[in-house]
């Protein structure tokens, strides 16, 4: 596990990906360096917007319901997030996707444990992990139990110095 991405990384970069599909509630599972996300998009609530996914299914019969992240996949998304992200004091939305997912691979990375899979719900998540010892663990928590980390981790980076500053 020591020569991989941290999963704060990951799964922050998967949530970016996530968020701008609308996705929030899924299944993720991970298979050897890869993950597969399984979720629907939230639906629109305006008429225009029914109509839109309603010709999506007809051309494509369904929607597509399964993504699959590579490692290669998510440093791009890590790219592309990190142009948009912005340096600032003020704690950042924990309630967004990524952040929520930030924080949950943290906490995983803090246990050192590997994750196995992760389902998502509207105000809690259940993780299938393998501890330290090999064995298998699975936590049902609520979101708001990661709160407390998220802001730890909030100020953590805040003391911490840039990995590389271009340009200055």
């Amino acid at each position: 596990m020591a020569d991989r991405q941290s999963y704060d990384r990951q799964l922050r970069s998967i949530g970016q990906s996530l968020e701008a599909q609308r996705i929030r509630v899924f299944e993720l599972s991970r298979q050897g360096e890869n993950y597969t996300v399984r979720g629907e998009p939230e639906k629109e609530t305006s008429l225009v917007a029914a109509l839109r996914n309603w010709q999506k299914r007809l051309r494509n019969e369904g929607m597509a319901t399964s993504l699959t992240y590579t490692v290669q996949d998510i440093t791009q998304l890590d790219l592309q997030g990190s142009a948009n992200r912005t340096k600032s004091n003020r704690l950042p939305d924990f309630h967004s996707l990524p952040n929520t997912l930030r924080t949950v691979g943290a906490y995983l990375d803090t246990k050192n444990a590997e994750l196995m899979e992760l389902h998502k719900k509207q105000l809690s998540v259940t993780i299938l992990l393998r501890n330290k010892a090999g064995y298998p663990e699975l936590e049902e928590r609520s979101l708001g139990s990661f709160y407390e980390l998220f802001v730890k981790l909030h100020g953590q980076r805040n003391r911490s110095p840039a990995p590389s500053a271009k340009g200055s």
